[in-house]
């Protein structure tokens, strides 16, 4: 395995190619790159996986992408931080894009929480390096939406959104506004919101599974067709 700049697992397509489709975990607040890795083997048989351990260590075996404190009136993040993994984030998918012989144009972010924070933050700043993402119990940061990119950069980009309504660590609430900022946006905004907490349920993941396996066909029928 390619020693990158972040720690990661990593699962080699089960149908080859040349240049396969690359689907990056980041997992959330106080895991690692074992936790979303776990849903490897039900994932699309196309897809090259990697799941990237988060740069600050909190305890042994625990990561995080950035600091963040747990209160009433809403969690209080560190912003230096976030930005610094911002910036490790989009040296690591070119790093591994390089690295493992990915298709650039085929990568696929999906995050759980901090890692679906850190998901949107590239994807919507850096356009050119996410072909889709998928967020899971996250949000947008407020600091994030000035540094969003032009629209004409994100025209029709894939975004599945989904969250639980009773989620007692990142409220609904945050969800939506992620809804309505995406929704002024021109991309392609799939939100779904479960009877869940914050965590991944069989139907969240299967609704994820399909979305998945969807659209990489779609990214994989138009790559043949710009070859053609």
């Amino acid at each position: 395995m390619p020693e990158l700049s972040l720690v990661h697992l990593a699962r080699q397509p089960k149908v080859p190619r040349e240049h396969p489709p690359l689907l990056i975990l980041l997992h959330g607040f106080g895991s690692n790159e074992q936790d979303l890795f776990s849903f490897a083997p039900v994932l699309d048989d196309r897809l090259l996986i990697i799941s990237a351990r988060a740069p600050n260590t909190l305890e042994f075996g625990s990561y995080a992408w950035f600091d963040v404190v747990f209160m009433p009136q809403g969690n209080q993040i560190n912003p230096e931080q976030a930005e610094a993994s911002r910036q490790k984030l989009i040296s690591f998918i070119q790093e591994a894009v390089q690295a493992y012989g990915a298709n650039p144009r085929q990568v696929i972010l999906m995050g759980f929480s901090q890692g679906a924070i850190m998901s949107a933050s590239v994807a919507l700043t850096r356009p050119e390096l996410a072909a889709a993402v998928v967020m899971m119990s996250g949000r947008i940061l407020p600091e994030i939406q000035p540094l969003i990119a032009p629209p004409e950069q994100l025209q029709g980009k894939p975004f599945l959104v989904v969250h639980g309504v009773a989620d007692p660590v990142i409220p609904v609430k945050d969800a939506r506004f992620s809804r309505d900022l995406l929704s002024k946006l021109p991309v392609e905004l799939t939100y779904r919101e479960y009877p869940m907490g914050h965590e991944v349920t069989l139907d969240s993941l299967g609704e994820i599974r399909r979305w998945l396996a969807d659209h990489l066909t779609q990214m994989l029928t138009r790559e043949g067709e710009t070859r053609a």
